[in-house]
């Protein structure tokens, strides 16, 4: 009579044994199902926000970095591109705030039209705007713009920088940004699809004013009457041209070299002399442009217009002040040369008057 009891006892408590661990793994299948239907609901709802922007950037404030971020368990399902804007920093030019943001776009835009598949819904393109979410700013401890942050899966103290994209990623803007996304993420951004310079419409319009435009503009350069024919212009264009190759100011496009700088030691005062033979920026290559072009004017009036003047005093008086003002110019341009690089420039005499 015991054995049969101690057999039944054994029977419920293994029976019970097993309804707990079933009833375990019920919870735990559930509560996956759970995570997993919050994480493609996050995501669903970040594919609805891009899809409301045109460049595919998403607006999120307080509430939404709370939402996509802090509660939001990691790893989460997503990365986040995040670009700090501040509109009322606009206006301060040396942060270039404004064109980073539309190359933001730009690679935003185009990860978005290379990427239709799986692969979009990895990584989204967010901004946070200062005075609309200024505790997000304090949570991920953002002082100085321009900041953008890859916030990874990952990624559960938001303070944590390792994802901050330096100030050499914006180097070529929408290129070395989607460098920056590539190298982290290992996603494919793709080729950088930039926006037409005109659109349709405004190009039928330019077309249509062409065609209307050419009878009259063929019957005036046969007339000889066309701006083409004035030698004025041609003088411009001709000191335009030496302007623009003296001051380095291909240099200064392909480089994208700003005109100048705020100063490191006090905010509100701007360099615009570079001292380093390592950067030159857009204001000392005009100065030393403007320099050659005074030197070069001096010379073109001295040996075409001061030759006709019948008057020997006045062609000396010219000539002395022509001579004066060149060497004025040089000499500064070799004054900036020896204070930016160091390197000194000496005179070098004829051996016989030494």
């Amino acid at each position: 009579m015991r054995s049969t009891t101690t057999t039944t006892m054994a029977v419920k408590s293994k029976l019970v044994s097993l309804l707990f661990l079933i009833a375990t793994l019920s919870s735990a299948f559930a509560a996956s199902f759970s995570d997993s239907d919050s994480d493609s609901d996050l995501v669903n709802e970040l594919v609805s926000l891009r899809s409301a922007t045109e460049s595919g950037v998403i607006h999120l404030d307080d509430h939404g970095i709370s939402k996509f971020l802090t509660s939001a368990s990691t790893p989460r399902p997503y990365s986040l591109l995040v670009f700090f804007d501040a509109t009322q920093l606009h206006s301060k030019t040396e942060l270039r705030l404004q064109e980073l943001r539309r190359e933001f776009g730009v690679v935003s835009a185009s990860y978005l039209a290379n990427n239709n598949g799986s692969e979009g819904t990895k990584l989204f393109f967010c901004e946070i705007e200062f005075s609309k979410s200024q505790s997000s700013f304090q949570l991920f401890g953002v002082n100085a713009l321009p900041h953008i942050r890859l916030v990874s899966p990952f990624i559960s103290n938001l303070r944590d920088e390792s994802g901050q994209m330096d100030q050499s990623d914006y180097s070529r803007l929408a290129e070395s940004m989607a460098e920056f996304v590539e190298q982290r993420t290992k996603l494919k951004v793709g080729p950088i699809q930039r926006p037409p310079f005109l659109s349709k419409s405004q190009i039928g319009v330019i077309v249509s004013l062409i065609v209307i435009a050419t009878p009259f503009v063929i019957k005036r350069i046969l007339r000889g009457e066309t701006l083409l024919h004035d030698h004025r212009l041609w003088l411009a264009g001709a000191i335009f041209v030496y302007f623009f190759s003296v001051a380095g100011t291909m240099h200064n496009i392909i480089r994208k070299m700003p005109m100048f700088l705020q100063d490191r030691n006090d905010p509100n005062k701007l360099v615009f002399f570079y001292q380093g033979s390592g950067m030159q920026l857009g204001a000392e290559g005009f100065a030393v442009g403007f320099l050659y072009t005074v030197v070069g004017l001096l010379l073109a009036f001295v040996t075409n217009v001061l030759v006709r003047v019948k008057n020997l005093n006045a062609q000396r008086l010219v000539m002395l002040l022509a001579l004066f003002i060149s060497f004025w110019a040089v000499k500064k341009v070799v004054y900036l040369d020896n204070w930016k690089t160091g390197y000194g420039i000496h005179p070098y005499w004829p051996s016989s008057w030494r």
